[in-house]
């Protein structure tokens, strides 16, 4: 629902667009990226778990309303298994939005523990932000 859904809060891109910009950015960064929306829990953990099962050596994951209560998707992000590299891939949470400056509620990540970072409130460029981070990680393995 991007672009579409409260804009005030989440902009006016939509998912298309952000997709093609992070494609652009990983394009410039040599980087292969797979790209995955799923508004349903159990699709998502299938997902990061296939993911992890094929050595993808980082993810980006903007678990949406997940974030506030989904021990499911805590545990598989938890369990993403050490890559070909020898090293735990890096795990970036991403929220356009400030997480922090909204209602309580949505103050606490319950994924957070088990990422390596989190970017909120930067809007769509979270996603390129977090997609620079991962490429300086990966550079250091």
């Amino acid at each position: 629902m991007l672009g579409t859904r409260e804009p005030d809060v989440y902009g006016a891109a939509t998912l298309d667009e952000i997709n093609a910009m992070i494609r652009l950015e990983a394009q410039r960064l040599g980087i292969e990226t797979e790209i995955f929306q799923s508004n349903s829990e159990g699709c998502l953990i299938d997902f990061i778990q296939r993911c992890s099962l094929n050595n993808f050596l980082g993810y980006i994951i903007n678990p949406g309303a997940y974030t506030h209560y989904s021990y499911a998707l805590r545990d598989a992000v938890a369990g993403i298994a050490p890559s070909t590299l020898g090293e735990r891939p890096p795990v970036i949470e991403v929220h356009i939005s400030n997480i922090y400056s909204r209602e309580e509620f949505r103050s606490r990540s319950v994924i957070a523990p088990v990422c390596t970072g989190q970017i909120s409130g930067l809007g769509a460029y979270g996603y390129i932000a977090a997609l620079n981070a991962v490429s300086q990680m990966l550079k250091l393995f």
